[in-house]
């Protein structure tokens, strides 16, 4: 087995993504309300580039028959029946909380199951109720079961690659678990920096890693770290339905605020597509401000107004889609290109 420090995948999903930092923080990091705000921007400055820069002047093409009267009619039927289909969506997606009183004593029964079972991975009578303490907990068990491993494998008959890869293997548990308590550490839930710590601790690779080690060396395994090292992978295990359920929450809890924040901005945004509509003429802004007609900054900005909503859903879902592409799998599956080996070629 030849050595391959470049097959293990990076710990954080910053590193593990290859994407523009830059682009990654407006994806995630960036609070949604500025998000709205530079897609609102970017429209506006789509709308007046393409007015000043097109060989027709603004004033006359928007004079000319009655494109204004057309897209504000567009933009009123379309504002209204997105919100509305985006609120029923939500609605629907948060309505499998409810349920018969039997369904809702399987999910209590389940959880305390779950919660149960977590307790006696972390050496704990009770676990955590808070999410971020509670993933905390998982985490920094991980980490102190790797050390219990580590304290083992001098005792086992490793020869010297085995005994370094091994190391490096449980160097990486420990080094991402530390990682990832901190970045958990009074974190609340709501806010994305629960998810993201969560998201940071590649889990599903140390696994599928943990479970090779002890298939391929079963044979020079002592009795001990066999033991230990079964215990880490359990918890790994664990880590993974609560991640997930976490991030259902999460996702409610994000469904939720987007729907608080369309109906806050769908009536203004409808008032000013109505008023556009009844009350916008190009012909009375026929003066130029920055070299632009006035009549092409009014429309801009009123375009711009009236797919706020647009706008609001873009950045929420933006998140959305970008988690869920992240944590499509659950368990040891690698949905991205990379060598199987834990620092090293299996094959």
């Amino acid at each position: 087995m030849a050595a391959a420090d470049e097959g293990q995948p990076s710990d954080t999903m910053k590193e593990r993504a290859g994407e523009n930092t830059w682009v990654l923080w407006l994806m995630l990091d960036a609070d949604r309300r500025l998000v709205t705000g530079l897609f609102s921007a970017l429209l506006f400055a789509i709308v007046i580039a393409v007015g000043y820069l097109h060989p027709t002047p603004a004033h006359v093409m928007l004079s000319r028959g009655d494109p204004t009267e057309t897209l504000f009619q567009a933009l009123i039927g379309g504002t209204i029946t997105g919100v509305t289909l985006v609120l029923t969506l939500s609605q629907l997606v948060l309505s499998q909380e409810l349920g018969a009183v039997g369904d809702q004593r399987d999910r209590m029964r389940g959880a305390m199951e779950f919660r149960d079972d977590v307790a006696d991975a972390v050496g704990t009578e009770v676990s955590p109720a808070e999410p971020s303490a509670f993933l905390r907990s998982l985490v920094r068990a991980t980490g102190e079961q790797a050390e219990d491993v580590r304290s083992t494998v001098e005792k086992n008959d490793l020869d010297e690659e085995q005994r370094t890869l091994v190391t490096r293997y449980l160097d990486s548990v420990t080094g991402n678990a530390d990682a990832v308590t901190g970045e958990l550490e009074g974190a609340n839930f709501g806010e994305f920096d629960v998810l993201k710590a969560a998201l940071n601790y590649n889990y599903s690779w140390k696994l599928y890693a943990g479970r090779r080690i002890r298939e391929e060396y079963d044979d020079a395994l002592s009795e001990a770290t066999e033991s230990k090292l079964e215990q880490l992978t359990d918890t790994l295990e664990l880590f993974g339905p609560a991640r997930e359920h976490f991030k259902t929450l999460y996702f409610q809890w994000e469904l939720s605020n987007l729907s608080r924040t369309l109906l806050y901005v769908a009536v203004p945004a409808l008032g000013v597509a109505i008023c556009g509509e009844l009350f916008f003429d190009p012909r009375d802004f026929q003066q130029a401000s920055m070299g632009v007609v006035d009549s092409l900054w009014l429309m801009a900005l009123l375009v711009t107004l009236s797919l706020t909503p647009f706008t609001v859903l873009l950045a929420y879902i933006l998140r959305i889609v970008t988690i869920t592409k992240r944590t499509l799998s659950i368990g040891p599956f690698i949905l991205r290109e990379t060598d199987r080996s834990v620092d090293v070629n299996w094959d």
